[in-house]
Formats: C-alpha cells, structure tokens, sequence
C-alpha cells in the first residue's frame, strides 16, 4: 500500500528567494489566488514578462470593454463562403493580418478579469517602501496535502510568519501573519483593485487606470467591510472580515485599502462574489480546516502512482511532475466550466476556453479515479447545447457544432481559424464513454445521451459523399488539429478521419445500450468512410499532404498522425505502418515548434505499440516546451510560461501507460519498460479506452 501523504508532501514546492517561475498558487478548481515568497501578491512586477505571473481569478469574472460601436458577433459579416454538401456556407472569417478593431474586439471580449491583489506594503524603518532585496530569510513551502501555503522572511531583523489558503467550495482566501513588523508598522496588508485587461498574457489586470472603474465601500464597521466593484457595465462584490485592526482608503488611490494592526498577529478572510451576499464568513479556523480536509480526501480517494523504488534516475523528477500536476490540474481545471489552457492563474486568449484542448485537461480527472472532476465541466456543455444546436443549423447542418474559442457563453468569436476546427466535436463523446466505462450504470447513458445524439448528428451531416471514388470525405473547408494547413483545401486529416469514426461507433453503441433503434445515415458514414491516409507507408497529416514526410512540408506542430493509435483505440489504424510513423516522427519532427501535449501524446502511442522504453523518454525528454518548472507549471515560451494541457497530457499518459487500457495487454505497468528499470507501484487507477 502506498503512503499517499509521504509521497505528496516529499514534492512539496520550497521556494528561498523571489523566482518568477516559483509562483505558487492555492485553489479550487473555480477559483485561485498566486502568490510571491511573501505568501501574498506583494510584487506582481517582478512576475511580469515571461514568469509565472500573480493571478487572482474565477469562473465567474469576467469583464466587457466599452463596445461604442454596438459590435456583435451575429452582425459579423461572412467574409468565407463554401460549397459543401451542396450548400453554400458562409464563415466569419478574417486573416489575422487583416485584423479589424471589430474583429479585435470581438476576439478580446469578454476577457478574464482579476479580481483584486492582497498585498503587504512592507517599508523600512525609515519609511522607505521595502524592495524584494530587503527581504532576507525567505522560506516558503506549498503543502499540497492541505492545499495551504506557509511563508516566512525576515524585514529588519523581524521575522514574519504568513499561511494562505482558500476555501475549496467558495471563493474565499484565508490569511494569517505573525510579526512584530504589524505592530511597528512596517508590514501593513492590502487590497488593490485593478481595470480589466484584454491582453495576450498576463494575469488579467491593469493597475493605472483609476479613472475607469469603481471600488464603492458600502458597508464598514469594526473589522468588517463591503465593497462593490465597478467595471463598465460588469459587477462584484467582496467581503472581508479581520481579527484586529483598521481598514483606510488610500488618499491617493480610491482602489487601494490598507489593513494596520498593533498587534503582533491578524487573521484575514476575504469572500469574492458575482452577486452581493450576506451570508456570514467562516473565520480562518473554519477555512484551515475546510481546506485540510478537502485536500486529505482528494489524496486518499483518488488514484496513486510511486516511481521511487525505481532504478532509472529519472522517476523521481516524473513522480515529481505527476504529483504537481494533479495538484495544479485540481486547483486550476477541474471546476464548472472548461479551463483555459493557463487556468486560473494568467490570461491566455484573453482568458477564453479551447474546447479542443478541452481532452487534454480533464481525460486524466476519470482516469486518476476522480470522475466528478471530469463531470464537472462536462455538464457545461449541455448548457449551451442549443447555441451548438443553433451554430450547426445555421450552417445546414443536423446536431450540434461545438465551438471552439469561447467564454462560459459558448459562442466563437471572428477568427482566421475558430470556424473551420473540428476535432473538438467528438470530445464529449469520448467524456461520456469513459465515464460509461467507469460506472457501466444506465444513469451515465441517460445523464449524456443528447449530448453523444447530437454530437453524432453533426459529425454525420458534415462528412461530405464523394460521389466518384464512393466515399465520405471530411472538408474542406477544414482546420486540423495540426493547424499549419490551409483551412481551404485541407481535405481528410488523419486523426480527424480516426476520430470522426470513433465517435460514430461510441454514439451507436450508445443508442444500442439504451434499447434505441440504429441510425442509418451513422451506419452509412461509417461504413464508407475514408481510410486515414498514407504515404510510403506512413501516415501523413492529410489527405491533401501526402508529401509530409517526403516533402518535408508538414513536419512541424502537432504530429498529430500518430493520435489514431494513442489518444484513441486505433480503430482503422494498422500497427506497423503506425510504428514506421511513430519512429520517422522521432527522426524527423521540428521539435521547436511542438506543444507541450504532443510528448504525452506520443508517448500513449508509444505505450500502445509495446514501446516503453521510447514512452518514457517521450515523458522526459529534454525540449524547451516539455519543461516542468519549480512549481509545476508546463513551460511553453515566454508568451506563455504555464501550459496545463501539457500537465493533463502528462497525467492521461501516466495513467495509462501504469493502468493499461480497455483491451491491452493483461501485465502491470504495460506502458513503462518490462526489463526491470522502472519500479512502479500503483493503485486506483481507471483503464484508458
């Protein structure tokens, strides 16, 4: 039996000096609070320009610019047209280089807004505003068994002690400090408020626009106050309550609050709201112990993997990366709706979800037998199943289209590439089924049917009967998973074809478990659809890029040719010829240009054909963009510092290559070495499909 909280805790993040990619984060999968080695947002600007910035976000907080013009994306006009299926279509399309402020506007709004930072203001005993440099003594640990940060360093000789936590079912932050710095007025806390920023990156927050919003205190007694935040035409509200000490607006700054005390410890907990709420505060006891509580269960109830006892000398850096990863996967992902690929913590795409990526941050929730937290986010997709619904029709097609650049409202935005992407259509398809997989209980086949149904009708209305050679084809018009082809001629993509077929047969199983007739035009689709390309006996990107090999002209981005066997079961897929594929992949792939999900991903591939050797050191292999940094986070470039799809890449990969997968090899750990070299030791876990 593994010891879960030795195995967790050995991986527990210290930080001793101020890093802007150490930057821990506390949260719940709706909500998350980073933080500098003062255990608070103390000073964001070093975190800026490539680090692991100081976010402080929510699901529910979102901010709209000024919209003067009265831009919507239904007047958007449709700068693409098509013939397809006999119809034309037309697309809200626009080249990124011929960008609009209407597109650009649209594209950037709604962004994800930080709701506000919770700061010291540390001086000298002069007076002097303290620079990081002043503080000496920093030692910080991220315990992840309770989900609870534990700071300390020393001002002036003066040490300060922080713990930070947050609430695991609302959006509340817990803080304690002890010093004699509070009394000798050298520390003081804060609550700043920030503009919203729809930008590329950062942590979603500009600070020097104090003219734009509103902080409006509208209830102050001892200890206590409430405040209504402004934005445009966006609102919130937080409430805060101490244990001692008293609270003063800024003279200069009406978004700034200062915290004083004269006593050597103060407790803060601070509740962030869409709407306003009376409810009372749990006190720091009460959230401590919430937190602690939630934190142990997550541990013990989900599933374990122990690379320790192995002999190659780079389990302990994967265990260290799995264990984090299921870590800031929980805090940052697992909440009501998608995450976006840089979670909770940083705004990318301004803060707007990929539904594509969608599979890689959630697959390995069910996985790690934990499949409330991949259920969490799957219901939100049957919230806004009549848009997909409306998306779909208003292109003459049947079901559901899903989109694939969103906020919670689930309507894409103009793009040069949102109209035409595809591989998002069958995911909840492939959601539902594992979970099917899981429980095999008639309540999953009904709580997700509409959705599979609907998901289905599209994929079959989509694929296009080629009349001549007597075969459904898919596009064009049609973005691939590997994006660097063009959208209007792109015709048949391997993994695309492979997908569009699993889906099909899952949703017909489906229909069949639950006594309901057979569709034909599924039946139809799938018996006569196209075969995954190949080449030379390889497989190539598309159907339409033969010469990706060959040529040369397609070895870059996502090779996403090896996905049939790996992400899915490898329905039309041939072993060998996936094999010569996967190893001219290895000889040939511009590395630079892959994503942090494409080393999972062909590691699965790997693992599936009996290669563990070559899956291991596709989890390990030394490229910029399969960097794990100190706190966990996925580096990707300085654009973007954290990447979570590679985190729940990693962790599906892991899972799957230690607990097998439906059909595969009946020995453990199937995916890692046989020859002795690794030691792994697992419990709990769920087989892949």
């Amino acid at each position: 039996m593994i010891n879960r909280e030795a195995l967790v805790r050995r991986h527990n993040p210290v930080v001793r000096g101020f890093d802007k990619f150490s930057s821990l984060t506390v949260g719940n999968g709706n909500y998350a609070f980073t933080v500098d080695p003062t255990g608070l947002q103390t000073f964001p600007r070093l975190y800026e320009n490539g680090g692991v910035e100081l976010g402080h976000q929510s699901n529910w907080a979102w901010h709209t610019s000024p919209n003067p013009m009265g831009y919507e994306v239904d007047k958007f006009p449709k700068t693409y047209y098509k013939t397809f299926n006999g119809r034309e279509i037309g697309f809200p399309y626009m080249p990124r280089e011929e960008a609009s402020e209407e597109y650009r506007w649209l594209r950037m709004n709604p962004h994800r807004l930080h709701l506000g930072a919770v700061q010291f203001l540390p001086a000298l005993p002069s007076g002097e505003p303290a620079m990081p440099e002043d503080l000496q003594g920093i030692e910080q640990t991220l315990d992840m068994w309770t989900g609870t940060i534990f700071s300390s360093f020393s001002l002036s000789g003066e040490t300060a002690s922080v713990l930070t936590c947050c609430h695991p079912d609302e959006d509340i932050l817990a803080i304690s400090v002890k010093s004699s710095l509070l009394v000798s007025g050298q520390l003081k806390l804060a609550l700043r408020f920030p503009y919203g920023s729809a930008d590329f990156g950062g942590a979603g927050a500009v600070w020097d626009r104090a003219e734009a919003h509103q902080t409006e205190v509208i209830e102050l007694r001892d200890a206590f106050a409430r405040f209504s935040r402004t934005l445009d035409q966006d609102r919130y509200f937080v409430t805060a309550e101490w244990s001692n000490g008293t609270i003063a607006c800024d003279s200069a700054d009406p978004h700034l609050f200062t915290l004083s005390s004269d006593k050597d410890e103060i407790e803060l907990v601070i509740r962030f709201t869409k709407a306003e709420c009376a409810d009372p505060l749990p006190d720091m006891a009460e959230v401590i112990s919430c937190s602690a509580k939630y934190w142990s269960n997550f541990w013990n109830s989900g599933a374990a993997v122990e690379l320790a006892e192995s002999q190659d000398e780079r389990a302990l850096e994967l265990e260290r990366r799995i264990i984090l990863s299921q870590y800031l996967t929980a805090v940052q992902s697992s909440g009501s709706l998608p995450p976006q690929e840089t979670g909770l913590t940083m705004n990318s795409w301004a803060g707007k979800f990929h539904l594509e990526m969608h599979w890689w941050h959630s697959v390995h929730f069910a996985l790690w037998n934990r499949p409330e937290l991949l259920a969490n986010n799957l219901g939100w997709y049957g919230e806004i199943l009549h848009k997909a619904q409306e998306l779909a029709h208003s292109q003459g097609y049947e079901g559901a289209r899903w989109p694939k650049c969103v906020t919670e409202e689930g309507i894409n935005a103009p793009c040069f590439i949102e109209p035409f992407l595809i591989w998002q259509q069958p995911h909840p398809i492939y959601f539902a089924e594992l979970l099917y997989s899981i429980g095999q209980d008639r309540e999953t086949l009904e709580r997700y049917s509409e959705i599979v149904f609907q998901s289905a009708e599209f994929m079959a209305s989509f694929a296009d009967w080629d009349n001549q050679s007597k075969r459904y084809v898919l596009g064009p018009p049609l973005a691939p998973a590997q994006e660097i082809f063009d959208h209007a001629v792109t015709m048949n993509p391997a993994f695309e074809l492979a997908y569009w077929a699993f889906g099909l047969s899952v949703a017909i199983q489906w229909r069949e478990r639950l006594g309901l007739p057979r569709v034909e035009k599924w039946d139809q689709v799938l018996e006569h659809l196209s075969p995954l390309p190949v080449s030379e006996g390889l497989y190539v990107a598309a159907e339409t890029a033969m010469d990706t090999f060959s040529g040369g002209t397609g070895i870059d981005d996502h090779p996403t040719m090896l996905a049939p066997l790996g992400i899915l079961p490898g329905l039309m897929t041939d072993t060998e010829t996936m094999r010569r594929t996967l190893h001219e992949v290895m000889r040939l792939w511009k590395w630079k240009d892959t994503w942090g999900w494409d080393y999972p991903m062909m590691a699965m591939t790997a693992a599936r054909l009996g290669e563990g050797q070559l899956a291991v050191d596709l989890l390990l292999i030394d490229r910029t963009k399969n960097t794990y940094l100190p706190n966990g986070h996925n580096f990707q470039t300085s654009r973007l510092p954290i990447y979570l799809p590679g985190n729940g890449g990693l962790l599906t990969a892991v899972a799957m290559m230690a607990g097998g997968w439906l059909g595969g090899p009946d020995t453990a750990a199937p995916g890692f070495p046989q020859d002795g070299s690794w030691t792994v030791r697992f419990e709990g876990l769920n087989k892949m499909l």
